[in-house]
């Protein structure tokens, strides 16, 4: 069972819609945005994709900009009931949470909550319980497009002023070059090389960069986060 958080107690980042680069999910942005407003009247959304290509970003933005007193995010378990559910990584689930889910959607249908769920395939191709896979399927789902390099470049500029730093090209080329391809791992490293850049007095720069390259990098694992007044 992962540990449980509140959303009023933030690390220095958080994902979130303003910090998303949309690349060519931006259809996707605008149903996840009406399905929080009401406005659409989904009750299920889906959304999928390689390791990295954001579903995690989506699912945490969500919970904290549901605008409902009680919104969950969830990564590998199954949360209570609330307004809004965000489960990620749901191929993670066991069988006795794969049926807690599936009692989860069922409720949430009946009391009008909003739920959103992700994996690393379509529904059809989920390891899981077929009716839960038949569930999954029965609302909207969305597949997550990476972003390509230019859309990462884009995203750790963004990133770093977010810290408080600029980026310089010559920096962000040589990360795209040699750090791994996903974009967490990409922007754990930024967070290294601006806590280094910060320790020793130095602007962050290419040989500050492969001094943190060469050490292991801590990725932020949430777990499970309610939002603050749920």
């Amino acid at each position: 069972m992962m540990s449980q958080l509140l959303l009023d107690i933030t690390p220095d980042w958080w994902p979130t819609f303003d910090n998303f680069v949309p690349g060519g999910n931006r259809e996707l942005l605008e149903v996840l945005h009406q399905a929080l407003s009401g406005s659409s009247g989904e009750r299920c959304i889906y959304i999928w994709g390689t390791p990295g290509s954001g579903k995690s970003h989506l699912l945490q933005a969500c919970a904290s900009a549901a605008p409902h007193n009680s919104a969950i995010y969830a990564q590998g378990t199954v949360p209570d009931l609330a307004d809004v559910v965000a489960v990620d990584d749901v191929e993670m689930l066991g069988d006795a949470e794969q049926i807690e889910l599936f009692n989860l959607y069922n409720q949430m249908r009946e009391t009008g909550g909003m739920l959103l769920v992700s994996g690393s395939q379509s529904p059809s191709n989920l390891n899981l319980r077929a009716d839960l896979r038949t569930r999954l399927g029965w609302g909207l789902v969305y597949q997550v497009r990476a972003l390509s390099d230019e859309e990462k470049a884009q995203a750790l500029v963004q990133h770093a002023r977010g810290r408080g730093f600029n980026l310089t090209q010559e920096v962000t080329h040589y990360l795209l070059c040699h750090g791994r391809r996903d974009l967490p791992s990409l922007l754990a490293v930024l967070d290294a090389l601006d806590e280094r850049s910060l320790r020793l007095h130095r602007a962050p720069s290419v040989p500050l960069l492969k001094e943190v390259l060469r050490e292991p990098l801590e990725i932020h694992n949430f777990g499970v986060r309610r939002k603050a007044g749920g």
